[in-house]
């Protein structure tokens, strides 16, 4: 029978005073940096309508899609740290469980769907412009976000339909699927397998997606006449590619493999990675590694 409480206790990252503040200076500080950053990046691709091309409406979705992703998890984390309120409630859980999953997912989708549209631009050029058009690119947003939707009702449904009694403490600093299973006095065999099959596919199908993709770009770069050439293609998307070792490779660690739920330690420190830390560093990979964002910036700071 299912055990209804009331509340949840976070006990992710819990130590003495002082590092407690420090996480909390460190959360901040990385929050702050992402939303500003972010929104930087979206002003940027707005207001040069040089940037208004399929590449960079999805840069500007996934700016937007960071800032959520975020704001899920590392304002509530901070203030605990600096506070002491640890407590979250039931509903509370059940929601930023459902927002995380969301986005998470969505996010993994958008990488592969910008993996999709830098394979048209240098593999098929001359077809760009009509195979990337703007309803395609508006139906492939879209697509990813009911992916993440789909995923996030799946996990949050069957994660929430565990009892839990006894001890109400989740070890972690957010209501993670895998540490909030971990917390259930049910039997969680069934869960951890949904999680690793569902997880587990999305990974591996968006990654292969990416690999293939990049696989093909390479080969045409290869096979490009002129250093020139090769060097302009490479360096558009050598910032996706550093976003996507960094995304896809904390995931991976985390959701697809067998045994994500056993470790709960190590998954607190691999969580900051793709939840505050790479949502973060995005806006500066695409700023300082792309001729034409950094150009429109200049030109936005000398107005």
């Amino acid at each position: 029978n299912h055990t209804r409480i009331s509340e949840f206790i976070l006990v992710g990252f819990k130590s003495h005073p002082g590092s407690q503040l420090f996480l909390s200076v460190l959360f901040s500080t990385m929050y702050i940096v992402t939303v500003v950053g972010n929104v930087c990046m979206i002003l940027i691709i707005r207001m040069d309508s040089n940037l208004h091309t399929p590449m960079y409406f999805f840069l500007e979705n996934l700016s937007t899609l960071d800032i959520c992703y975020s704001s899920v998890i590392t304002p509530r984390a901070t203030l605990a740290f600096l506070l002491g309120r640890r407590n979250i409630s039931y509903n509370g859980c059940a929601s930023q469980m459902f927002f995380f999953s969301l986005f998470g997912t969505t996010e993994a989708f958008f990488l592969a769907v910008m993996a999709y549209d830098r394979f048209i631009a240098i593999c098929n050029p001359l077809l760009y412009q009509v195979t990337m058009s703007k309803r395609l690119c508006v139906l492939m947003v879209l697509g990813s976000y009911l992916s993440g939707c789909i995923n996030c009702t799946i996990q949050t449904g069957f994660t929430f339909s565990l009892s839990f009694c006894g001890s109400k403490e989740i070890n972690h600093f957010f209501c993670e699927v895998a540490a909030v299973i971990h917390a259930s006095c049910s039997d969680t065999l069934v869960n951890e397998l949904v999680m690793l099959a569902v997880c587990g596919a999305i990974i591996v199908g968006t990654a292969l997606v990416v690999f293939i993709s990049y696989g093909y770009i390479i080969i045409t770069i290869v096979r490009m006449p002129s250093a020139e050439s090769r060097h302009k293609a490479f360096s558009t998307c050598s910032s996706h590619m550093m976003t996507i070792c960094l995304f896809f490779g904390t995931v991976f660690f985390m959701y697809a493999q067998p045994g994500a739920t056993s470790s709960p330690n190590k998954s607190n420190t691999i969580s900051i990675f793709y939840t505050i830390v790479v949502p973060m560093l995005n806006p500066f990979i695409y700023t300082l590694r792309n001729k034409e964002v950094k150009g429109s910036l200049r030109k936005q700071l000398k107005r």
